[in-house]
């Protein structure tokens, strides 16, 4: 094989693109000199967060199904030809010898396109219930790997590989003492702290939860550190003006330095995300999750339960978290013995070397494929 060549496809949300960016980062750790080219959806966050990590990126104009107004799906299945349309000629100008699909819009029709040139596939399925399109890309792909047991009631079992999912490379080269984190925040490194996370964009209830309880957070004796989500930031930023602000309560609306966060934290309120809960098993840290239920097939409360049946999690369903979510916070953080089980066990969940576990698997089926062509 004269030159490693590697498409990756997918986005949509921070979870999907994490994993992504990351398996390209081992890739070109183990093969310096290989290409690689993301194939993402227009108006995206992929967009903008593929090229700011180094990579090239396509984009295909492609949505994913309305299941609310099916009508409004002439327009998306017309899109989704078009993609596959398009994402074949990528394939063939970019000539890979593998095609890796992450999750989200773009995964369908570039996966589909490689399948139907013979190009060999890679699936990497980051939750605990396997999303529509990837169930339908399993049929042909070449290997799945997956952060979870028992995925093969979705898969053939004979193409499953347990890999648990890859996540931001930076989380784990933060040396910062938990002490200098918690003063980055303006924060007392002696009191117990509470991490607030709902996603790049926020979470409404995650968020309520905190405005419903700020006498509580302000008498508790408990640090918060809050991200709010930008979609959401200005609607706080006037309650708080309204209400008061808690002298323990830090607020942004997105917190780019996440190591020191995490660092910083002894408790951590969070969706239900495959790419954060892989964050919080990787640092070992005890938490709460509230799983969103606006995402297709619940797959959030799924990833959850995995957790809280290994005791390695607390779970709050997101009716209950408005009334329930920061008292039991307050609660969890200060019982030292409950956050050392839920620590232990969620760390023994951690998979480490997932992304070059993963880019060795990539590595192994282009190989097979570039003997089996001559190239």
């Amino acid at each position: 094989m004269k030159e490693l060549r590697v498409i990756i496809s997918g986005g949509g949300t921070g979870g999907h693109i994490f994993p992504a960016v990351s398996i390209a980062g081992a890739l070109r750790q183990a093969h310096p000199d290989c290409k690689i080219l993301f194939v993402g959806a227009i108006g995206r966050m992929e967009m903008q967060r593929v090229p700011e990590a180094g990579y090239e990126i396509k984009g295909l104009r492609v949505s994913g199904l309305d299941r609310k107004h099916m009508l409004k799906n002439v327009k998306v299945v017309y899109h989704y030809l078009a993609s596959r349309l398009q994402a074949k000629k990528i394939i063939k100008d970019f000539a890979p010898q593998v095609a890796v699909g992450v999750g989200g819009y773009a995964s369908g029709p570039t996966l589909s396109a490689a399948e139907s040139l013979g190009i060999p596939t890679l699936l990497q399925e980051q939750n605990s219930y396997a999303g529509v399109t990837n169930k339908l890309l399993a049929k042909k792909a070449d290997k799945i790997c997956v952060a979870y047991e028992g995925m093969e009631r979705f898969f053939p079992q004979s193409k499953i590989v347990i890999t648990g999912n890859p996540v931001r490379q930076e989380l784990l080269s933060v040396k910062i003492s938990h002490e200098l984190a918690a003063k980055s925040f303006g924060l007392d490194p002696q009191c117990k702290t509470v991490l607030i996370i709902g996603g790049s964009l926020g979470a409404r209830t995650i968020n309520e939860s905190v405005l419903s309880h700020l006498s509580l957070i302000a008498q508790s004796g408990v640090q918060f550190i809050w991200q709010t989500g930008k979609y959401y930031s200005q609607q706080i930023a006037d309650e708080l003006a309204k209400r008061g602000k808690p002298d323990n309560l830090y607020v942004s609306d997105f917190i780019k330095e996440m190591g020191k966060a995490y660092r910083a934290a002894d408790l951590v309120i969070s969706r239900a995300g495959a790419g954060s809960i892989s964050e919080i098993c990787l640092l070992g840290k005890p938490c709460i999750l509230v799983p969103s239920p606006n995402v297709a097939e619940d797959h959030q409360t799924k990833n959850a339960q995995a957790l809280v049946s290994k005791d390695a999690a607390i779970m709050v369903v997101d009716s209950e978290a408005p009334m329930s979510l920061i008292p039991m916070a307050v609660s969890t953080v200060g019982d030292p013995e409950r956050l050392t089980v839920l620590s232990q066990n969620v760390a023994q969940l951690a998979h480490p070397d997932a992304a070059k576990q993963i880019a060795d698997e990539v590595y192994r089926l282009a190989v097979a494929y570039s003997e089996k062509h001559g190239l």
